[in-house]
């Protein structure tokens, strides 16, 4: 998560593809990384809020989907600047 830029987003599958690459697997569920991402425990310092659906759709922020929204929203803006 740490590396998806400000103002941009990855989907869960996404990443799950570029951890699996990394390790070397044939590949990685993003069901999986879906788990991890829901026990960050840091969301202030690692992103989660930027990782979303393969759809797009905002899932899965511990902070709520309204939070999730305005971070997104105003990364948009802060990096449109």
């Amino acid at each position: 998560m740490l590396s998806i830029p400000y103002g941009k987003t990855m989907t869960y599958g996404e990443i799950a593809s570029k951890v699996a690459e990394m390790k070397g697997l044939h590949g990685m569920s993003a069901q999986a990384v879906g788990g991890a991402v829901g026990h960050n425990a840091i969301s202030l310092i690692i992103p989660c809020h930027r990782v979303v659906g393969a759809d797009g759709a905002l899932t899965g922020y511990a902070g709520g989907i309204d939070r999730k929204l305005k971070l997104l929203k105003l990364e948009s803006e802060l990096s449109a600047e």
